[in-house]
Formats: C-alpha cells, sequence, structure tokens
C-alpha cells in the first residue's frame, strides 16, 4: 500500500500550479492538508484553499514544525533544503506532485516525456495525435496542466506527461508505460552538480517499468544512461543514424511496423533538429497503437508553441525569431543549425553552466554579430569575442534596435539566450514578450535608428 492511501494528514510545500493542484486533490480525497510557502501566496489564493479546508502557512521560515504523514512537493523546493531534509529526517514519506497525480490517475495510461530541450513540442505532438485518433489525451506536467489538476478534470485515456529532473528527484513508484528521454545535454548543473547526476535522475523515467512497457532513448543519450535504463525490455532509439529504430531522414520518419513511414515534408518538423522529436514521437505513438497518420496530420497542422522559434517578424529582408525559451547552449546550439545565416545573436541572462566553447563552431558559422544582454553578457563577450563579433547591450531593447540598425536583407535576428532569465525577467516567457514587444515597435526600413 502507498503512503497516500495511508495517509491523513498532508503538508504540501510550494504555492505554485503544480502546489496548489496537489492541496485541491488532497482535500477532495479528505486528509488535513497544511500548504507551507516561503512566499506570502496571493490572498485569493490563500482564501480559496482555506475554503477548501486547508491550512495556510506562508510565509513559512526554513523550519517546518507541522506534523504529517504525507509531503508533496513542489519541482521548485530543492530536495537537499531545510524543508525536505527536515521531514526525512523525521521519517516523513515525500513524494512529487506528479507522483501524486500518477497515483490518483484512474485508468488513464501514461506517455512521458523527459529531456534536455523541445519536451513541451513533443508532448504537445504526442496529445494532439492521440486526440486525432478518438482518443482522450490531456497534456500536463511541466507543459499544459499540473498532472493532479488533470486527474481532477475527467476520465483519460492518456497522460501525456512533460517531466524534469527535478519532478524525478522525488518519484518513486512512477511507472510511465511508455517513456522518453528526447535528448541529454549539460542543463541544470547548477542544481545536481554533474552530468552524470543529471543524467541518472533522468533514467528514473524508466525505474519501474515492467515487461510491456515502452523505453525510448534518442540515440547520443544512451552512452549516459544506467546498462538496465530502459528496464526490463531494453530500450528502443530514435535519431538520425542507421542504428536508430526510428529515424528522420529527408523529411521522412522511417522504421515503422510493416514498413510505414511518416512524411514529414512541409511541416516544421522537417529538419535535423525537429526531426528527431518527430522520430521520438512515431516511436511513441506506434506503442500506443495510434496510426503513423495520425503523427502525419498533427504535423502538418502543428502550431509551434511561442517563445521557441518562433518568426515575429519579417521587415527589410529581416528576419525577427523570439527563441527564448532556449536556456542552455545545447538549445542555441539548435536554434542556430535551424536558422538561416547570416544571424545577429542576442543571447545572456543567468548561465547553468560553465562550458560555454562548445557552440564556438556553430557561431562562427553562422553568426554576424552577438549583441549581449543582461548578467552574464560580460563573460559572453570575453569567452566569444575572440570568435564573433560581439557587443555588450547589456538590455533587450538596446540589443533589438542595435542589431537591426546593423541588419542587412537576408539576416536573422534570433532571441535565443542560452541562459536563465531570472535577472532581469520573472520567466523566459516575460523575456520572449519583451522581445516581441521590441520588434514590433521598430520603425520600417527608412526610419530604422
Amino acid at each position: 500500500m502507498n503512503a497516500l492511501n495511508q495517509a491523513k494528514t498532508a503538508l504540501v510545500l510550494g504555492l505554485g500550479s503544480s502546489g496548489q493542484a496537489a492541496a485541491r486533490l488532497l482535500c477532495g480525497r479528505g486528509l488535513a492538508v497544511t500548504v507551507v510557502d516561503a512566499q506570502a501566496p496571493d490572498p485569493k489564493v490563500r482564501g480559496f484553499l482555506e475554503a477548501l479546508g486547508a491550512v495556510c502557512v506562508a510565509p513559512c521560515g526554513e523550519v517546518l514544525e507541522q506534523a504529517a504523514d504525507l509531503a508533496v512537493t513542489s519541482p521548485g523546493i530543492r530536495v537537499d533544503g531545510p524543508w525536505i531534509r527536515g521531514l526525512k529526517a523525521r521519517g516523513v514519506p515525500v513524494m512529487s506532485e506528479v507522483e501524486l497525480g500518477w497515483l490518483c490517475r484512474g485508468r488513464a495510461r501514461v506517455l512521458a516525456v523527459t529531456g534536455s530541450n523541445g519536451k513541451s513540442t513533443l508532448v504537445k505532438l504526442c496529445a494532439e495525435a492521440l486526440c486525432r485518433a478518438g482518443l482522450r489525451a490531456v497534456p500536463a506536467g511541466n507543459y499544459g496542466v499540473p498532472v493532479c489538476e488533470a486527474v481532477m478534470a475527467g476520465e483519460w485515456d492518456w497522460l501525456v506527461l512533460e517531466i524534469s529532473t527535478f519532478q524525478l528527484e522525488t518519484v518513486e513508484q512512477f511507472r510511465p508505460e511508455i517513456g522518453v528521454l528526447l535528448n541529454l545535454f549539460p542543463n541544470h548543473l547548477d542544481r545536481h552538480g554533474t552530468m552524470e547526476a543529471y543524467a541518472g535522475l533522468k533514467a528514473r523515467l524508466f525505474a519501474r517499468q515492467r515487461e510491456g512497457d515502452v523505453a525510448l532513448v534518442q540515440e547520443d543519450a544512451l552512452p549516459w544512461l544506467p546498462a538496465r535504463a530502459g528496464g526490463v525490455g531494453g530500450c528502443r532509439l530514435f535519431g538520425l543514424s542507421e542504428r536508430a529504430d526510428y529515424r528522420y531522414a529527408a523529411g521522412r520518419i522511417e522504421g515503422l511496423k510493416n514498413g510505414r513511414s511518416v512524411a514529414l515534408a512541409g511541416t516544421s518538423f522537417d529538419n535535423e533538429i525537429l526531426g528527431v522529436a518527430a522520430a521520438a514521437a512515431a516511436g511513441a505513438l506506434e506503442a500506443a497503437g495510434v496510426d503513423p497518420s495520425m503523427l502525419e496530420q498533427a504535423a502538418a497542422a502543428f502550431d509551434r508553441l511561442p517563445h521557441r522559434m518562433q518568426k515575429v517578424r519579417e521587415m527589410g529582408g529581416v528576419t525577427f525569431v523570439n527563441d527564448s525559451k532556449a536556456t542552455n547552449l545545447a538549445a542555441v546550439s539548435a536554434a542556430l543549425r535551424m536558422s538561416r545565416a547570416p544571424v545577429r545573436l542576442i543571447a545572456g541572462g543567468v548561465l547553468k553552466e560553465t562550458d560555454v566553447k562548445s557552440v564556438k563552431d556553430l557561431l562562427v558559422k553562422k553568426c554576424a554579430k552577438v549583441y549581449g544582454i543582461g548578467k552574464t553578457a560580460h563573460f559572453l563577450q570575453h569567452e566569444w569575442g575572440a570568435w564573433v563579433p560581439f557587443e555588450n547591450c547589456q538590455e533587450m531593447s538596446r540589443a533589438v534596435k542595435t542589431a537591426w540598425r546593423e541588419a542587412k536583407a537576408g539576416d536573422t535576428v534570433l532571441l535565443s539566450p542560452g541562459c536563465a532569465s531570472f535577472d532581469q525577467y520573472r520567466n523566459f516567457e516575460e523575456r520572449g514578450a519583451q522581445f516581441i514587444c521590441v520588434v514590433q515597435a521598430l520603425e520600417t526600413e527608412k526610419a530604422r535608428p
């Protein structure tokens, strides 16, 4: 029996969207719920939760004195922080909001996606293809709604979940019938320390899989994973090479049963970056019993998510692209590979990794100039300035206007920061929104600044 079935009292850590959803679910199950957060919540949130019977302790200090049979944590709460360390020392079971939702999923099957970059796009694509096949599917987790909110909303055939390492740190029983590791690049090393630790957390997605479950792994990520990362059934590979079970090549996904393939020509997935994501989708959807034509239709109709290689405007022959979601250098690399040269790159913010030389060749090949913003602009200028022209603009408006002034017809002005946004913005969405606002306010060719 799991800890949830035995619990009468629960402590929810964090009052963000996932914490609120967890509190609602637990209150609905009749548990006595206390919610804590380091910051004072919005009065409306506090009032709503207290109306459900929850007790809100916020702001809360480092010491948690509340007794509980179970604790549910949000992704932003560090597992090495005082709250979780204190709870574990007292013997209180700690689970992630993802695991709580999974335990309450009813008959729904789970397709779960983790990886360093591109997870939301893959989750959206798979959910839309499942829906086209007549199945009840909902995207949830880090993309869409919290898992607890999804399971409270109704009965589903499939939960299509985006899962981060922050959530995988605190899962124990979580078992997706289909698990996908989309890619593996240095990311969140400021929290996890090493690539080995980061990869080990990603592999937890597959740790509880059983015979008949499916693990799909991008071919280049395989060497990082433990030998039994795919559970008892091993794993299937997707990628670009001949060894991949599902392979993107020349506008198609090959390797499906009975010689079937998926046509991607004319879609946003017809390139080596998103084509690999489509190969992952082909493998996952085949495992779910969905006809490949549903993936073809979903890819053809796909609307790219905001802040992910989002074309904002073309003016005077110059294309402006918002890729604010690129918060690590692997994402910058992918953006540059997908962009038409010459690129005028806007980059900077809060670095999550220390080796910034990994993009050297692409910077030299693709970039006419880099315009630095935010906390690490000076550092990037020092590291990249020897390879490519670099100007430290510090803030977004100046960077966009300078790039526009210097751009020529055929250039691409690309916001792909390669860094987190928290030095200047609340999140990557706010950063991307400012880029869009500045671009839209630019004058026409004759009135360049």
